[in-house]
């Protein structure tokens, strides 16, 4: 375990990620590429479209963006409560339980920052790298995600139940988190590194499991665009809700409704 402070191992992340990610950095969201420039990203306008019935301002990639004051007041808003208003409003599918969590004395509460992985494929890899190198892409490595991130977001990432080489963050990515986001919250459907480490930096997540391998024989699918955790269906934008019980992922157009 490395001690805060010290610089963690960032492993390479397979090739595909490397078209993907850097496809994302150069501007996508903002400036919208043919389809087949990459395998699976939301455009601004894609965001805009998926989310139409989100009330509030939007980040400039068309990720809604839920008012500071609803954070805070989300802090006081039970599971309970939450439960009683979405399955009426026909959101049935919007929970997800059976995680471990640090700090299970405190809530989860920010804006949903989704990030999606696959299992390795040498064929698609192969053609994302052609993709990468036709636009002069740099390298990048597995902490391109979490670079994103901005205050209050609740970083969301489905690694498919991973365990062994799932490991998302240690606990140094894992103290960068806490301190881009505020502390807000992390989750993951897969597995973190470091637990000693990471049970010290005071920011709650739940996570499936706990390994000591770093992350690897995955490929990084997607930024900011749906993802399943458990039998829920998880947009960028949403706001994340999350205690030792469980998480509900909340439409931003129903939080005035809980």
């Amino acid at each position: 375990m490395n001690k805060i402070g010290e610089k963690e191992p960032i492993m390479r992340l397979p090739r595909f990620s490397l078209a993907l990610s850097c496809t994302l950095l150069a501007g996508s969201f903002l400036s919208p590429t043919p389809a087949n420039a990459q395998l699976y990203n939301f455009t601004k306008q894609d965001l805009i479209d998926y989310t139409a019935q989100n009330p509030f301002d939007r980040f400039a990639d068309g990720r809604p963006k839920i008012p500071e004051k609803f954070l805070k007041r989300a802090q006081d808003v039970s599971l309970e409560e939450i439960w009683r208003v979405l399955p009426e409003k026909g959101y049935p599918n919007q929970f997800a339980d059976g995680f471990q969590m640090t700090h299970s004395e405190k809530k989860i509460v920010g804006r949903v920052f989704t990030a999606q992985f696959m299992p390795v494929r040498p064929d698609v890899d192969k053609v994302a790298v052609g993709k990468a190198k036709e636009r002069g892409l740099p390298d990048l490595r597995n902490q391109t995600v979490i670079d994103m991130l901005q205050p209050g977001d609740v970083l969301v990432v489905d690694l498919f139940g991973k365990k062994v080489n799932g490991t998302m963050v240690g606990d140094n990515l894992f103290y960068y988190i806490y301190k881009t986001t505020h502390g807000a919250g992390l989750i993951i459907d897969g597995a973190i590194r470091d637990l000693d480490g990471i049970s010290a930096i005071d920011m709650p997540s739940c996570f499936r499991y706990t390994d000591p391998t770093p992350i690897g024989n995955v490929m990084l699918t997607g930024i900011n665009v749906p993802v399943r955790i458990g039998n829920a269906t998880v947009m960028p934008g949403d706001l994340a809700v999350g205690t030792r019980e469980g998480i509900y992922f909340v439409p931003p157009q129903l939080w005035n409704k809980c």
